[in-house]
């Protein structure tokens, strides 16, 4: 007989991380979320192409996310920025450029850095906010350029 102590048995291999359980897979939509907590109506992709026309000729304000996909602080700060834009309904557009994909943009305004968020109101850049912030820093920011 063996002294090792017996463990119970599962479908888990040696060695395998076990996920937690979740309603949904992850990356799948919650169909379940209002439209607030949805990617708001006002968010747009721009590209090296499309900047000039889509940000600096907007009249209404315009938040640019230069961010990349595998940036995480860039992951976390996403969902705050589509609800400061959604809660802005119309007086607040949210702009997202790929770094990764338009080095052009990006270099042009200086980004060093992501997440940099740049704000624009009457295509001129009012506002510069480099690195992950709370949703209330954020609008202690944006809000008295608004």
């Amino acid at each position: 007989m063996s002294s090792a102590t017996s463990r119970p048995r599962t479908n888990q291999q040696p060695g395998e991380i076990k996920a937690p359980s979740a309603s949904r897979p992850i990356g799948t939509p919650d169909k379940n979320k209002t439209k607030e907590e949805k990617v708001a109506d006002n968010s747009l992709t721009v590209t090296d192409n499309s900047f000039d026309e889509q940000v600096q000729a907007s009249d209404t304000p315009v938040l640019v996310d230069f961010w990349a996909e595998w940036c995480g602080p860039c992951k976390m700060v996403a969902p705050i920025l589509d609800e400061i834009v959604a809660e802005k309904a119309g007086g607040l557009k949210l702009a997202k450029l790929n770094v990764d994909d338009n080095l052009r943009t990006a270099q042009r305004f200086g980004v060093m850095s992501i997440p940099t968020l740049i704000l624009f109101v009457d295509g001129e850049a009012k506002l510069r906010i480099v690195g992950a912030k709370s949703k209330s820093a954020l609008l202690a920011d944006i809000d008295p350029l608004l």
